[in-house]
């Protein structure tokens, strides 16, 4: 990989007064207009705040070669405590034994993985962010209703995150509330994400660095310690059911950047190597991932031990992952254990960003009036309404994980086998798209057959969910009753492809794009 840093020189994103007239009043250039609009972009020109939105990045502009930076996005993004909180549903939740946490953990991450990392080869080559790209597959109108699906999935994932940093906060200081570490992690996290693209990406390039000491430190004091226990595999149908189900939660985590994959490399050059980037990224995802999945499947096994006085599972039960953390660190190591706990809760930042950037863009996909807010006006209001949902969610937090874990999974298999189907079968190669008209309805597809797949899709996936409300009868043979096991996602992407493979056909021989 390249070893160039990214360089944080925010007067490239000045922007032509000639190429950005789509987001403005028609016909007007916002640095010499009168709008509203206008006059927020030279006030963010003035503060070097990006002022491109989903506007197509010129290839001249695309001066980001590092490959360390592309890679470094999703390292830091996923070395986070959040990533080392899915690891202990394993056996809080899903009652697995460590061996078979660990290869579910291995394997559903490889496979959550793949689309993110196929996805981002798409930004260098087209310059579009992948809400944007996904106007090739849905349509101008079809795309609107997947923009809906990745805004509540920008907003959910932040709401998540903060509570586990929030849960962190307090386990360092009983005297600070839930909602008050919500609000100094939303807040750090609107500074980055607000002056944009180049400054997220400086962040991510270092931040993954104390988090990575920090999580080393835990696994050295647990190691230590004496307390992990091999808890062994289960057998039978409830073991099956557990699989598919706590499978089901990590695939949903780690296939959660999907729908802002591009997002993240449409500063790369149109010539860099679509294999380089997909192995960035695949590196940035999979080692962070893993290193911190297991490391909490690891420890969450210490609430298991009978010994009459579990500081773990007293830990756990008092503060959530925030407490089970606390009880490996603060007895060994007092003050600079609280000190490891508040460099972990401020980790939650680097995850938050990519969230709280995208949904700004995905916002502006919606329609032309809401294209005419500026890119750093849906951040802060963004940032405003996980805020209020996050606050009242902060002591439900174990149900709002998994079943918000599951919900992020099921929608985004849909979306992912409409996108592959489309791309593999259909377009079959990057020269079979036109850049140019993604912002053209009628140069761009129907969207019918996509609505229709995504449709299908979402019965597919009812037939596989297992959740506490309701499990779906293919469920229901998937594991041991009451709950089954939840192949939802699966069938999604199953029932999605198959449909789109044959809507499609037809769509095309009716309206020819």
């Amino acid at each position: 990989m390249s070893q160039e840093k990214f360089p944080v020189d925010v007067e490239k994103d000045a922007i032509r007064a000639d190429s950005y007239a789509e987001g403005a009043v028609p016909g007007e250039s916002f640095e010499y207009g009168s709008s509203m609009y206008a006059k927020l972009q030279r006030l963010a020109g003035k503060f070097h705040v990006e002022q491109r939105g989903i506007e197509r990045v010129p290839e001249d502009e695309r001066d980001d070669t590092s490959l360390l930076n592309v890679g470094t996005m999703w390292l830091s993004a996923n070395m986070v405590v959040s990533s080392f909180a899915i690891g202990l549903l394993a056996q809080k939740l899903f009652f697995l034994g460590f061996v078979d946490a660990i290869l579910v953990c291995l394997f559903f991450n490889l496979i959550g993985v793949v689309p993110v990392c196929y996805f981002s080869t798409f930004g260098p080559r087209f310059g579009l962010r992948q809400m944007v790209l996904s106007r090739f597959w849905f349509g101008w109108y079809g795309v609107k209703l997947i923009a809906v699906f990745n805004v509540l999935a920008c907003i959910g994932w932040s709401s998540v995150n903060s509570i586990v940093g929030a849960q962190l906060i307090n386990a360092v200081n009983n005297d600070v509330p839930g909602f008050a570490g919500i609000i100094i992690i939303a807040i750090c996290t609107l500074f980055v994400t607000f002056f944009g693209y180049k400054v997220v990406h400086a962040y991510e390039f270092w931040s993954w660095i104390p988090t990575f000491i920090v999580f080393l430190i835990i696994l050295g004091e647990f190691a230590h310690s004496g307390a992990f226990v091999n808890i062994p595999m289960g057998v039978g149908t409830s073991e099956l059911g557990s699989v598919l189900s706590f499978g089901s939660v990590v695939y949903g985590f780690a296939t959660g950047w999907t729908s802002y994959a591009a997002d993240y490399t449409v500063y790369q050059p149109r010539t860099q190597s679509r294999w380089k980037v997909f192995l960035a990224v695949w590196l940035g995802l999979m080692i962070p991932l893993l290193f911190t999945e297991f490391l909490g499947i690891a420890i969450m096994t210490a609430t298991t031990l009978n010994d009459g006085n579990n500081r773990y599972m007293d830990g756990y039960n008092a503060s959530g992952t925030g407490g089970l953390l606390a009880a490996v660190l603060l007895p060994p190591l007092g003050t600079f254990g609280k000190f490891c706990l508040v460099v972990l809760a401020l980790s939650i930042i680097a995850n938050n960003c990519p969230n709280i950037y995208s949904v700004a863009l995905t916002m502006q996909v919606l329609g032309r009036g809401t294209q005419r807010v500026p890119r750093f006006v849906w951040t802060a209001l963004g940032t405003a309404v996980y805020i209020a949902i996050a606050i009242p969610g902060y002591s439900h937090f174990e149900e709002v994980l998994e079943n918000f874990m599951n919900f992020i999974g099921y929608w985004l298999a849909i979306y992912e086998g409409i996108a592959f189907a489309d791309h593999f079968l259909y377009k079959r190669s990057m020269s079979a798209y036109e850049p140019a008209a993604y912002d053209q309805p009628r140069k761009l597809p129907p969207g019918m057959a996509a609505i229709f797949a995504f449709c299908c899709g979402i019965a597919g996936m009812v037939t596989g969910m297992s959740q506490v409300w309701f499990v779906g009868p293919i469920a229901l043979h998937a594991g041991e009753a009451p709950y089954g096991g939840d192949v939802g996602f699966e069938l999604g992407f199953a029932f999605a492809f198959a449909s789109y493979a044959v809507a499609r056909h037809f769509e095309l021989r009716v309206f020819g794009r």
